[in-house]
């Protein structure tokens, strides 16, 4: 049976809140769970070493536990704080930019290729595998035809996870879109995220939501749901589907999934899209993701 995960928080929640969610992750029914901030930097709530506590803790609850860096380094205090979570000796790692895959490379570690690194092709996949990766995450806007010609060649031990539940991240950048919103600059942004613990929806002028504001990630407005299509998933080999985080509602999402995997009934509420795994515009429903 397919793994469920749960992937790293994209969004800047309180201290404590943080906390007493993946206490409650701890007793939900998850197989892996990604930790760490992955969007800005500047989100210092949390830091590293709170990190390896939570891992700790979630490991000793009977999770499989992966570390996740940032997407993009902008500093010598990132890069220094990649080389401890790289150095850790006890947690795998999930690569989401160059950098990570090359130190990783180097001292030889095993880790997880992570969404951010775009693989779309069995060559780059090969690459990555080459250099330690055991794990790829497929993009999400990347098709289930484009998946199956990866598996296809898919390398030697390499375990395949698809994004199958959440605001998709279709874009990130140097500057902060949030802090921009408030007529501020990035480095004095006042941490604004903090008041937005699901993002900032963008709508079009006749008022239809169509993009998420994440400081300097951009995601879709709509929740991506391929509950009802895990049959197909499980049919081309996936080994892992990941659900991404929110301030309401995981537990609710993970038991949908979980159940969906035991072949029972699974039910959500709200207006999601899987027009990517279709081939199609992300923002389309193909079938009832309900």
């Amino acid at each position: 049976m397919m793994k469920l995960a749960l992937g790293p928080n994209q969004y800047y929640w309180p201290r404590q809140a943080t906390l007493d969610f993946y206490e409650a992750v701890a007793a939900m029914p998850v197989d892996i769970v990604y930790l760490g901030e992955t969007v800005c930097s500047r989100r210092h709530e949390l830091r590293l070493d709170d990190y390896f506590d939570i891992a700790a803790r979630l490991a000793a609850a009977g999770k499989e536990v992966v570390l996740s860096s940032l997407t993009l380094i902008e500093s010598e205090s990132d890069l220094k704080a990649l080389r401890r979570m790289v150095d850790n000796g006890r947690f795998a790692v999930e690569a989401n930019e160059m950098g990570a895959v090359r130190l990783l490379g180097e001292k030889r570690v095993p880790f997880v290729a992570g969404p951010t690194l775009n693989v779309f092709n069995a060559e780059t996949l090969g690459l990555l595998a080459d250099l330690g990766a055991t794990r790829w995450v497929m993009p999400p806007e990347a098709s289930r035809d484009i998946l199956a010609g990866i598996l296809s060649q898919l390398p030697r031990g390499m375990a395949t996870e698809v994004f199958a539940y959440g605001r998709v991240p279709l874009a990130y950048s140097a500057r902060c879109f949030t802090a921009r919103r408030f007529n501020l600059q990035k480095d004095t942004c006042e941490f604004k995220c903090i008041d937005f613990p699901d993002g900032m929806p963008v709508a079009t002028r006749e008022g239809q939501e169509f993009l998420c504001l994440n400081g300097i990630q951009t995601q879709s407005a709509k929740r991506y749901n391929l509950v009802t299509d895990l049959p197909a998933l499980a049919a081309t080999g996936v080994d892992i589907v990941r659900v991404s985080p929110e301030v309401d509602g995981t537990k609710a999402a993970l038991e949908a999934f979980r159940n969906a995997l035991a072949g029972q009934p699974a039910k959500l509420a709200g207006d999601y899209c899987n027009g990517f795994w279709h081939g199609r515009p992300g923002l389309e429903l193909i079938g009832n993701a309900t």
